[in-house]
C-alpha cells in the first residue's frame, strides 16, 4: 500500500509526504526524547534504540506482541524498563512510575481509554484536571472555578461535544472520551505525548478529528509517539515509522518511502 492510498484517511487528502526531520519547515524546538538500550519486562534481553523529535509524529508499527505497548509503558512508567536509558533534552531520566514520567512531561493516552485513561463516572471538568489537582488547590481546597476555566478552554479548543463540562465522561462517544484524555495532558503542557491505538473503537468522522489534533499537537512542538495496528493510519499519519520485532527496532522508514510491504517486511524481522 503506497502512501498515496493511505492519504485517503479522512481529513488528510491534502497532506504531502513529510520531509526528513532536518528539512522540515514546522517549528522544531530541538527537544528530543531518546531511548538507548531500552529493555522491557517482556523482552529483557532485547534492546530498543530510538529518538523522538519535537514537532513530529512517529508511528510505531509491528505485529501483535512485537513490544510496542511495552515501550510506551516503559516511557510512561506503568511498567518500568528493566534496563537501558531514557533521556529528554539531554538529561537522563529515572522513570520508576507514572509520577516520574508526568513530572518529566511524558504522558500516555492508553489503548483502553475507559479503563486506564478516564474515570468514566467523573465529569469532563474533573477528568481534565485530575492529574494536576495541586494546580487548582489552595489551602487544601480545590477551586472548582479554576478547574472550570481550564476545562472550558480545553473543551472549546479540542471540540469536545458535551453540553457542559459537568457532563459525565461515561455518556460521551469514544471520540469525545479520547479528546478528554488529550485535554487532560494538553492542560499540563506535554513534552512527549504517547498515543496507544488512538482511534480504536472510534467512528470514521471522529478519527479525522483525532488525526488533526495529533498533528496540531506536534506542530506546537510536542514529540508525538503513535502506536497503531491500523496500517492506513500508520502510513497516513506518521512522519517517520519505526517498526518493531520482538522488542527491537527492526527498521525506520520515512513517510515518503513508506509502503505496507516494507512495513510488513520489517515487522517479521527482515532487516534494512
Amino acid at each position: 500500500m503506497p502512501w498515496k492510498r493511505a492519504s485517503r484517511i479522512p481529513g488528510y487528502w491534502s497532506r504531502q509526504p513529510a520531509q526528513p526531520p532536518a528539512a522540515r519547515t514546522i517549528p522544531i524546538t530541538g527537544r528530543q526524547c531518546s531511548a538507548k538500550g531500552l529493555r522491557t519486562k517482556r523482552y529483557p534481553t532485547h534492546e530498543a534504540n530510538f529518538d523522538l523529535h519535537a514537532g513530529e509524529v512517529v508511528g510505531f508499527a509491528g505485529l501483535v506482541g512485537a513490544g510496542r505497548s511495552e515501550i510506551a509503558e516503559a516511557l510512561f512508567g506503568t511498567t518500568p524498563a528493566v534496563g537501558g536509558e531514557i533521556s529528554l533534552d539531554g538529561k537522563v531520566l529515572r522513570i520508576r512510575d507514572a509520577a516520574d514520567a508526568i513530572l518529566a512531561g511524558i504522558y500516555l493516552a492508553p489503548e483502553d481509554r475507559r479503563k486506564h485513561g478516564l474515570v468514566v463516572e467523573m465529569n469532563v471538568r474533573e477528568n481534565t484536571t485530575l492529574p494536576d489537582l495541586k494546580e487548582y488547590s489552595a489551602g487544601g481546597l480545590i477551586s472548582r472555578a479554576k478547574e472550570s476555566v481550564v476545562a472550558e478552554r480545553m473543551k472549546t479548543s479540542l471540540g469536545i461535544k458535551a453540553h457542559t463540562v459537568e457532563a459525565t465522561a461515561k455518556g460521551l462517544s469514544g471520540g469525545n472520551q479520547q479528546k478528554i484524555v488529550l485535554a487532560r495532558w494538553l492542560a499540563m503542557r506535554p513534552k512527549v505525548l504517547i498515543f496507544d491505538e488512538p482511534t480504536r473503537g472510534i467512528d470514521v468522522g471522529a478519527k479525522a478529528e483525532i488525526y488533526a489534533l495529533m498533528r496540531k499537537v506536534a506542530d506546537e512542538g510536542v514529540a508525538v509517539m503513535m502506536i497503531s495496528s491500523d496500517m492506513e493510519e500508520v502510513l497516513g499519519v506518521s512522519d517517520r515509522i519505526l517498526v518493531m520485532h520482538e522488542g527491537r527496532i527492526s527498521g525506520e522508514i520515512l513517510r515518503e518511502g513508506a509502503t505496507e510491504e516494507r512495513v510488513m517486511e520489517l515487522a517479521v524481522g527482515g532487516g534494512a
